[in-house]
C-alpha cells in the first residue's frame, strides 16, 4: 500500500478485459526503485507554489495566412519552485478551448534559473477566423522539470470572441491560479493533479531488454487538493483505481492512506500493462478518493479517463461517461507516446 510504483498485467479481447497474474515484474523493478528514492526526496515539489508574477504577450490574426499568433515576450517575478537554490526553469504553454485536444497545445523554450524569463517566441496556430472566435485561449506558465514533475505557476485566459483584435501591442497581464470553469461553488470535490503516459507495443526498439511485450499504461497520482472534510478530525484520504470493464481484485490498486489533510500528497505511481492501442478506445482509467475509517470508507469524488462514447467493446455501458476535460485528457495521451501528460481535473460524483 505504501509502494511509490505498482504494476498490474492485464489482457484484452474483444469483449472484455481478462486479467492475467498482477505483480510487481522484474520489467518494473527499476522504475520502482527510481521511483522510491528519486520520487520521496522531490515529494510535494510539484504544484506546490501559488501563483504569482505577471506574463507580457500579444494576439495576432494573420487574415492572408489564416494564422493565430501568440507573441509571448516575457514574465516577471514568477515563484520560485526551488527554494533552497532559489530556482524556477519556466516555460510558457497555450492551449485553445474547449478543444484541449494536442492540436492545441504549443510550448515555448524553457529558460533556466530565472523567475524573469525572456521568451520573444511566436505560438501559431492554423485557424480559421470563425472558428477562433468561439475558443479561448489559455496561456499558462510552468517549470520544467527533466523528471517530468512540472509545476504550475499560473495562467490566464482570454475569450477571443471579445478581444479587440485592433490591439496588436505587448501588455502585461497578471497570472492568476488555477481555474476551473467546470466545478461550481455548490458541488467542489477538490482537484486531483495527475500525469498519465501510454508506452506503445515495441515502441521502446527491438534490441532494449526492456521492451514491454504490449502497450502500457502509466497513471501517475501527484497530489490532490481542498477534499471535502466530513468530520472534525480531518480526512483520512487514499486513492482507488481500476482500469474498467475490469473490476476485479487483479484491477484494484490504491495509494495509501494520507491522515488528518485535506491537501494530500500521494506521489503514487500505477503501471497497467497488456494494452494495445486498439484497447484505449474501450478502456476507462477509473480514479476514486476515499475518506478512511475503521469500519466503512466514504467516496469524496472521483475522475474517469476514456473516449465518454458510453460504449465499450461494443457494449453499451454507464461508466463510459468522461466530462469533456477528461476526454481531451485521454486523447493528448493517446496522441503523444511516451510522453507524460499533465494535468489538473476536478473530482465528481460518479
Amino acid at each position: 500500500e505504501s509502494d511509490t510504483a505498482s504494476e498490474i498485467s492485464f489482457q484484452f479481447n474483444k469483449h472484455k478485459k481478462t486479467p492475467s497474474v498482477g505483480s510487481h515484474s522484474s520489467d518494473m523493478a527499476s522504475v520502482s526503485s527510481v521511483s522510491g528514492s528519486v520520487l520521496s526526496v522531490y515529494s510535494g515539489d510539484f504544484g506546490s507554489v501559488d501563483a504569482q508574477g505577471t506574463v507580457e504577450f500579444a494576439l495576432d490574426y494573420d487574415e492572408k495566412n489564416r494564422e493565430f499568433q501568440v507573441h509571448v515576450s516575457q514574465c516577471k517575478d514568477l515563484a520560485v519552485v526551488d527554494e533552497k537554490k532559489g530556482r524556477s526553469d519556466p516555460y510558457v504553454k497555450t492551449y485553445l478551448l474547449p478543444d484541449k485536444a494536442r492540436m492545441g497545445k504549443r510550448k515555448t523554450s524553457v529558460k533556466k534559473r530565472t523567475v524573469n524569463p525572456i521568451y520573444n517566441e511566436v505560438l501559431r496556430y492554423k485557424i480559421e477566423k470563425m472558428v477562433l472566435l468561439i475558443q479561448k485561449l489559455n496561456l499558462s506558465v510552468w517549470h520544467n522539470d527533466p523528471l517530468g514533475r512540472n509545476s504550475f505557476l499560473g495562467e490566464i485566459e482570454v475569450d477571443l470572441a471579445s478581444w479587440d483584435w485592433s490591439n496588436r501591442k505587448l501588455n502585461w497581464y497578471p497570472l492568476k491560479p488555477r481555474s476551473l470553469s467546470a466545478v461550481n461553488g455548490v458541488d467542489h470535490r477538490g482537484v486531483m493533479n495527475l500525469s498519465i503516459k501510454y508506452v506503445p507495443p515495441g515502441s521502446l526498439g527491438k534490441i532494449c531488454p526492456k521492451n514491454p511485450p504490449s502497450g502500457e499504461v502509466h497513471i501517475w497520482v501527484k497530489d490532490v487538493k481542498d477534499l471535502l472534510q466530513l468530520r472534525p478530525s480531518g480526512v483520512d484520504s487514499f486513492v482507488k483505481c481500476y482500469v474498467l470493464p475490469d473490476t476485479s481484485k487483479k484491477s484494484y490498486q490504491k495509494t495509501r492512506v494520507i491522515k488528518r489533510d485535506t491537501n494530500p500528497v500521494f506521489n503514487h505511481t500505477i503501471v497497467y500493462d497488456g494494452f494495445h492501442t486498439e484497447d484505449l478506445k474501450d478502456a476507462c482509467v477509473e480514479l476514486t478518493v476515499w475518506d478512511h475509517e475503521k469500519l466503512t470508507n466514504h467516496f469524496l469524488g472521483g475522475i474517469r479517463l476514456g473516449l465518454g462514447t458510453g460504449l465499450s467493446y461494443g457494449i453499451s455501458v454507464d461508466w463510459m461517461d468522461s466530462t469533456q476535460e477528461e476526454v481531451a485528457f485521454w486523447q493528448e495521451m493517446m496522441s503523444a507516446a511516451n510522453e507524460w501528460i499533465e494535468g489538473l481535473l476536478p473530482l465528481r460524483s460518479l
